[in-house]
């Protein structure tokens, strides 16, 4: 059985952390669940430890303070590329993911190295966001295709599997990325290292709990990124 971590980062979400972990253990018993706290003041992580006392697949990385999605994932993947595991998975706390989904990028993952939970690959699956947010969404995706050539409905996606091997190739230290510009740099990677990319179609409900984290900084700097990766592409093939 292949032994996965499913990485989830929190920041202020105790309503939601101790009803997603048991969801997320049901779907498999070969997966373990990862928080990856940031001082939540809220008690996350106290909530957590609770929890650790009578499983060992929930696992936890306290962090001191507030320091962001993208180095929330990648000290996720360094735990999981040290402790072992076979597949790694992104998903948020906050049941915009459905835990029930999860098997489906599992089932995947068997044929593919990245699977990604996909809002656009078969029309337009979003619940409960405003038509402003599933514009710019859209339209994110969209330019990132057309910028920098990756062929992927959802860059932005963050409900994601890779296998091990897709990691592994991965210079950690040099990934700074947050948020959407996280999902897409990532994808990128992946995409150029030569790695196989299939998304299967989710639906994506906007949080049941809590406050969303969306920020002006978290587009600006996905719009960024998209050039970033494209002037990285030309560079590359000039020296080729």
């Amino acid at each position: 059985m292949k032994r996965s971590l499913i990485i989830i980062p929190t920041y202020n979400e105790a309503d939601n952390v101790s009803k997603i972990i048991p969801e997320v253990l049901a779907q498999d018993e070969g997966f373990n669940v990862l928080i990856v706290d940031d001082n939540s003041p809220d008690g996350t992580a106290k909530l957590v430890k609770e929890m650790q006392k009578t499983n060992l697949r929930i696992h936890l990385i306290e962090r001191p303070n507030k320091l962001g999605l993208g180095t929330a994932y990648v000290a996720g993947f360094r735990y999981a590329l040290t402790h072992g595991f076979d597949l790694v998975f992104e998903m948020d706390a906050d049941f915009s993911h459905d835990p029930k989904s999860l098997v489906k990028l599992l089932a995947k993952a068997g044929e593919y190295d990245l699977v990604i939970g996909s809002r656009y690959i078969s029309g337009v699956n979003v619940v409960n966001w405003p038509m402003r947010r599933l514009i710019l969404s859209y339209s994110a995706n969209l330019y990132t295709r057309i910028i920098t050539g990756l062929p992927v409905k959802d860059a932005t996606a963050g409900f994601k599997c890779y296998r091990r091997a897709v990691l592994e190739t991965f210079d950690l230290d040099s990934i700074k990325s947050n948020g959407y510009s996280f999902q897409i740099e990532t994808n990128y990677l992946a995409w150029k290292h030569g790695f196989r990319i299939y998304e299967v179609p989710i639906v994506f409900t906007d949080r049941r709990e809590g406050v969303s984290k969306m920020s002006k900084h978290i587009v600006f700097e996905a719009a960024w990124m998209v050039w970033k990766l494209k002037f990285r592409g030309l560079f590359s093939k000039e020296n080729d």
